[in-house]
């Protein structure tokens, strides 16, 4: 059961963030279009130019700020370095598509002012009711992963969890609306990681959420603007009641009014895209839960999608990193068999035992959940036993070497011996050893 929980985990990590780059990346060209215009000429694939003149498979701010949350909190919590990032993103065009950054809010914009003359990260968010926009809800989701990692299943109803979760929209986006936005999705993620269907993360979610602010005297007041959301016909609502403006609560409503009303992972983007307005922060909000949904490695998500937005594989590498960071301690513990795989008597390895050593070995390799979905790119190399590649593998690579030396005894009998007698295992661990140290 925990081998199925910790592979299921690196799977929503990799379909929710992938999920909403490619629904933020639909919607970019016709952002600001209004729901009249689309319903003549409606988003069906991907597009390119449009709104921002950006070529096809670009991804904006609700992307970029989520690669932001997401390799930060790679190295821990700490919300200097979460504002660093971000300034990073707006200052010199770090994790964007094409090294230049984009459709800046104002709310953030003003945030990251505030950070730059010297103001205190938690108190740099806007708390006007002008600033109850959607620019943290739409980046909030890697906080979720993080969260499941500290307090498990049930951390939806944590008041440590609830505040890490106000704290990280405060730094852009304090006004009450917003960080209630953010627990809804919040708690909604956290039903996905915890083996829940969509359908069913989405009611028990909300109502844990309701449940939770309906507890706190500070956020009585506000519970009314989410009374439409909380309602048991929600999803019966017509198209034309469903609002997609840039306003926290109708990003929500439209992004789960899509999940509750289509049946894919395609369908429910496009259903977001063609709402009109706010057309990639609906749909990225939208498809980061259904991508958790689907699962990158079983998901309906297409795949000429994926692979035309735009630095998929640093978007992946980014993932990896963050799920690794995760399960630190799990691949610290496959670096305890460089002294076995130092040592190994090369007429034994020919004859392992399963039940032994190397056993455990594996064993401890599939608990990791550093299994690569790509491994078959790079099994020519295995084959060959190229440790001068693995030598200088990143984090991603290694993981394809790495599970392509495992595989490799299904397809080929005798492989892990000879793995073992070549050294190309003691090569991948002693990398992974370096990778770990260096924090890569």
């Amino acid at each position: 059961m925990m081998k199925k929980k910790r592979t299921e985990t690196k799977e929503k990590i990799f379909g929710g963030v992938i999920g909403l780059c490619v629904a933020d990346a639909l919607g970019v060209p016709v952002e600001s279009e209004s729901r009249e215009s689309l319903a003549h000429n409606p988003v069906t694939d991907m597009r390119g130019y449009g709104t921002y003149n950006q070529p096809l498979g670009t991804w904006s701010d609700d992307t970029s700020l989520t690669l932001c949350l997401l390799d930060s909190l790679t190295s821990g919590l700490d919300y200097t370095d979460i504002m660093n990032k971000f300034s990073a993103w707006s200052d010199f065009g770090e994790y964007t598509a094409h090294g230049k950054s984009f459709d800046i809010g104002l709310t953030t914009k003003d945030a990251l002012l505030r950070f730059a003359e010297g103001t205190e990260p938690l108190m740099c968010g806007g708390q006007s009711e002008n600033n109850a926009s959607n620019g943290s809800l739409m980046r909030i989701l890697p906080l979720a992963f993080y969260l499941h990692s500290l307090y498990g299943d049930d951390f939806t109803g944590n008041d440590e969890a609830f505040d890490i979760i106000h704290n990280v929209s405060s730094l852009t986006h304090a006004h009450k609306r917003c960080l209630i936005s953010c627990g809804i999705y919040i708690s909604i993620a956290g039903g996905l990681l915890a083996g829940s269907d969509i359908e069913r993360a989405v009611h028990n979610g909300l109502q844990s959420a309701k449940k939770y602010y309906e507890s706190k005297s500070e956020y009585s007041s506000e519970l009314k603007h989410f009374e439409r959301l909380f309602s048991s016909d929600f999803r019966n609502l017509p198209q034309e009641s469903i609002k997609s403006s840039g306003y926290a609560v109708d990003t929500l409503e439209a992004a789960i009014w899509c999940i509750l009303n289509t049946d894919s992972y395609e369908n429910c983007v496009l259903k977001a895209v063609n709402l009109g307005e706010d057309t990639d922060t609906v749909a990225a909000v939208a498809g980061g839960l259904v991508g958790m949904g689907e699962g990158i490695s079983l998901s309906n998500i297409p795949k000429e999608w994926m692979n035309q937005v735009a630095r998929l594989d640093y978007i992946k590498e980014l993932c990896l990193a963050f799920y690794i960071s995760l399960r630190k301690s799990s691949l610290q513990n496959l670096c305890s068999y460089i002294s076995f795989f130092e040592n190994a008597d090369p007429e034994v390895a020919y004859q392992y035992n399963p039940d032994g050593k190397f056993g455990e070995f594996l064993d401890d390799f599939h608990q990791s959940g550093i299994a690569s979905f790509n491994y078959i790119i790079t099994m020519n190399k295995i084959y060959v036993g190229d440790l001068e590649s693995i030598e200088k593998a990143d984090l991603e690579t290694l993981a394809t070497f790495f599970t392509g030396c495992i595989r490799a005894e299904d397809l080929c009998s005798g492989m892990w011996s000879l793995y073992i007698r070549d050294g190309v295992f003691l090569a991948i661990l002693r990398r992974l050893e370096v990778l770990l140290l260096t924090d890569a």
